[in-house]
């Protein structure tokens, strides 16, 4: 890996060598279905005021930025989907970043395909140009999940505290994907009660009018929760499990749709597991290979077992990199580990 910028307090790192399996924020989860999912960038333009995950220019929490190589990325995919015995059914191209500012995302798309049955990705839509979905249908990309949690102008803007978003050219792009494309399209936006119950029942109106969801759900709407390190609305309560099913049931009384996530079917089911490789208060020995995603991390490798470890309560030095720290495992979920230094 290596540094190919620093800009606004944040390193810009480059791997195309180190283990991807470990870390949350790039390469592959797995997270014990037949859906893998596969994280190329944590870079987004975006800063929407409820992003879970701090995303965006404005971030607060965020020390560096990642962008794998493609070549390297498609090896380690392979490498998770061989250990599965091939029972994996979709490569879903998500993340903590905006996966359409992928340089490689055509390239990317293409090669999953050469093994993967299908390949799906999330966007926000403001980063999709209609020659980007020309090219991607070309390579054979499966569905686009389109977050998109407003029709409305002036109120997409503020959701995605974005000045240069444009509404009225996502759905534009959308409903070209929909007429010109043979990509499918699931709308999958985040309601927030109070701030936009009105614009979800918009957005299915005009999903239903378009003909969203062809082969796939047309819908996946999204509860709005907050996170340690998300953003958080003021004077916005999360809403409860509860809550947000009987807002659901009552849109899909009104339209008759499926719209609980329990009713929608992707063809999603429980599958042999990537199996964690150290339990939880395990000591293991990792060598720091550079910058945390977030503050006070850094980035660590067990070469021996080959997989990335993220080390907090601790900061950053370039000098700390090379050496070998002895650390406590604290999380294991998912092959996903955090540790914390002994």
């Amino acid at each position: 890996m290596r540094v190919i910028g620093f800009s606004r307090g944040r390193y810009y790192v480059y791997i195309d060598r180190e283990p991807l399996v470990g870390h949350i924020a790039f390469g592959v989860i797995d997270r014990g279905t037949n859906v893998l999912q596969i994280r190329p960038t944590t870079i987004c333009p975006y800063s929407c005021i409820y992003c879970s995950v701090d995303a965006g220019p404005f971030s607060r929490h965020r020390q560096t930025e990642y962008i794998v190589d493609v070549r390297h990325l498609v090896k380690w995919v392979r490498y998770v989907y061989d250990y599965k015995g091939g029972d994996v059914v979709e490569g879903l191209i998500d993340g903590v970043g905006e996966p359409p500012t992928y340089p490689y995302i055509v390239e990317l798309v293409s090669s999953l395909k050469k093994f993967l049955p299908r390949v799906a990705m999330e966007t926000r839509g403001g980063t999709l140009t209609k020659e980007l979905v020309d090219a991607l249908a070309r390579a054979g990309l499966d569905r686009f999940n389109v977050s998109i949690d407003t029709l409305r102008k002036e109120k997409a803007v503020y959701l995605q505290n974005t000045p240069w978003y444009n509404v009225e050219r996502v759905r534009e792009v959308v409903e070209y994907i929909v007429r010109e494309t043979d990509i499918d399209v699931t709308l999958t936006p985040v309601w927030i009660p109070g701030i936009n119950d009105e614009d979800i029942e918009e957005v299915v109106e005009w999903g239903l009018r378009i003909g969203v969801g062809k082969r796939f759900p047309p819908f996946g709407i999204q509860k709005y929760e907050v996170h340690k390190y998300g953003r958080k609305i003021p004077g916005v309560r999360e809403p409860t499990w509860s809550e947000f099913r009987d807002f659901l049931e009552v849109l899909e009384n009104r339209y008759g749709v499926p719209l609980h996530y329990k009713k929608l079917d992707f063809g999603i089911r429980k599958t042999k597991a990537v199996e964690p490789i150290y339990r939880v208060g395990e000591r293991v020995v990792a060598r720091v290979v550079g910058s945390g995603w977030l503050w006070r991390e850094v980035l660590g490798v067990d070469y021996r077992e080959n997989v990335n470890i993220t080390i907090v309560d601790i900061d950053f030095s370039p000098s700390l990199i090379g050496k070998r720290i002895d650390v406590r495992i604290i999380r294991n979920r998912d092959s996903i580990y955090v540790a914390r230094k002994e």
